[in-house]
């Protein structure tokens, strides 16, 4: 796609050069900025919702025209999900956007052969080394404990998504292929509806619809795709013809996006609210994902684990005719935000570990709050901030003396150390632990069967019972 093409398909469909970057008039210049985002991702609000909210961005381009003597307009899209956001950029109407690792791929394979069009990844806005956020659920009063219980059974999903593709990967782990349920390709607002009408086995999704579901009681958590080992991410793209032609734009994203994540991470609570509130997702949902210790870390820089992550993605995309060829090396361009970082770089990749931890001091169990494998939260109605927990035990003790209800209450996975809301858990009570460790949650119940097979004397729990326990 050649600039003179596209100017003639812009101008017959009325949109003028502004579309193109630049609108000119009375002898100044503005540049046009078109930034696509997806506003219920909660994983890019540091490049898209949040950051948009804030007007970092804007104000550092005003800053910049004065420099420079010219104008700068930010345009925001706002789309439902990556392929739109990719046909956008493509015809040269999206000149930055943000979307998950999937569609990411798709997008730099689908623009590669268009000069205008071809897209770079230039920033990561959060990620996860496990994978744990593209999980499946199911209606909560379904009999299903194990994949192999939905053989036969319809199971929806987006197709080319993430969350389709932590599927595929997870029925092959355990011994089935996508042949063995019946795929129903849907939006994932629209496979939401259906698995609450139960018209559907399964819900096999990315962030945050499976933990949506589980918080307002509408399904129960199947799989974790952390299972698979494979990090998920979301990420940062570009036109390359446009960052080279704007560099002092990429310069200005990047930097307001950075200066979003470390308000983010310093102010989870209230950037939950926040999005919240011009989202409607639920802020209990988004501070499990995007909290201490949450499902999400974030940060830009762009980390070796994530694009060997990319490498293992990718086959799986050209089996299903989403992706023909693309050069990782060439598609990931960490330029731009070098400038960024300057000489700290280098030690901010390196870092693997989430920049948001939760710490503090106990409470009730009076010990200090410091391991990841075990710190707990809550977050009781009508308080303004957060109440902490050395371990699930001494969180459930503190939520069994409180007089006042809870919002929710997060506890880490026994097993892997996945965030879960506490109240949807699996709990089983091992007398032989110690007294401030001895209740444990579970985020599956088979990995709860499989403790208690381990574990003479250990039983399962309700989660009403194990607060009477504690």
């Amino acid at each position: 796609m050649r600039t003179s093409a596209t100017l003639a398909v812009l101008t017959v469909l009325g949109l003028g050069a502004a579309a193109c970057g630049t609108e000119t008039g009375s002898g100044s210049s503005t540049v046009v900025v078109t930034i696509g985002y997806q506003s219920k991702t909660i994983n890019t609000v540091t490049a898209g919702t949040l950051l948009r909210d804030r007007g970092t961005f804007e104000a550092k381009l005003r800053t910049l025209g004065k420099a420079k003597g010219i104008q700068y307009k930010v345009v925001w899209k706002d789309f439902p999900s990556g392929p739109p956001l990719t046909a956008q950029m493509i015809g040269d109407k999206v000149d930055i956007g943000s979307m998950g690792d999937y569609p990411l791929l798709v997008n730099g394979s689908k623009s590669a052969p268009y000069s205008d069009a071809a897209s770079e990844m230039v920033a990561v806005t959060g990620y996860n080394l496990r994978g744990s956020l593209n999980q499946v659920v199911v209606p909560t009063g379904s009999s299903a404990k194990t994949l192999a219980d939905l053989r036969g059974k319809v199971v929806s999903t987006s197709i080319g998504s993430a969350g389709h593709g932590m599927l595929v990967k997870a029925l092959d782990k355990n011994g089935m292929s996508p042949d063995d349920v019946k795929l129903l390709n849907q939006d994932p607002s629209v496979g939401a509806s259906a698995l609450e009408g139960k018209q559907v086995a399964a819900l096999s999704q990315f962030v945050p619809w499976p933990q949506l579901m589980v918080f307002r009681g509408q399904g129960r958590l199947l799989y974790d795709g952390g299972s698979n080992g494979v990090a998920t991410l979301h990420a940062v793209v570009t036109r390359s013809s446009f960052a080279k032609a704007h560099p002092e734009v990429m310069r200005a994203f990047l930097e307001a996006q950075r200066d979003t994540t470390n308000y983010l991470n310093r102010h989870p609570l209230a950037a939950a609210e926040r999005v919240s509130k011009i989202t409607g997702i639920d802020p209990e949902v988004i501070y499990l994902y995007n909290g201490p210790n949450g499902l999400v870390s974030f940060d830009p820089t762009i980390k070796k684990p994530l694009v060997d992550a990319l490498a293992t993605d990718l086959p799986f995309l050209k089996d299903l005719g989403s992706v023909k060829s693309l050069d990782l090396k060439k598609f990931v361009n960490d330029t731009y935000l070098r400038q960024v970082y300057g000489s700290s770089y280098a030690a901010a990749t390196a870092k693997l570990t989430n920049p948001d931890r939760l710490s503090g001091q106990d409470p009730v169990c009076h010990t200090a709050v410091d391991d990841p494998r075990t710190a707990s939260e809550v977050w009781f109605k009508g308080a303004t901030s957060t109440k902490v927990a050395a371990t699930p035990t001494c969180l459930l003790k503190q939520i069994a003396a409180h007089h006042g209800g809870v919002r929710a209450a997060y506890v880490p996975d026994t097993e892997t150390g996945t965030r879960i809301f506490a109240g949807s858990a699996t709990w089983v009570l091992d007398p032989a632990k110690s007294a401030n460790s001895r209740l444990l949650p579970f985020a599956v119940t088979t990995d709860a069967d499989s403790y208690l097979a381990g574990h003479k004397g250990a039983r399962e729990l309700e989660y009403a019972a194990a607060l009477a326990a504690a």
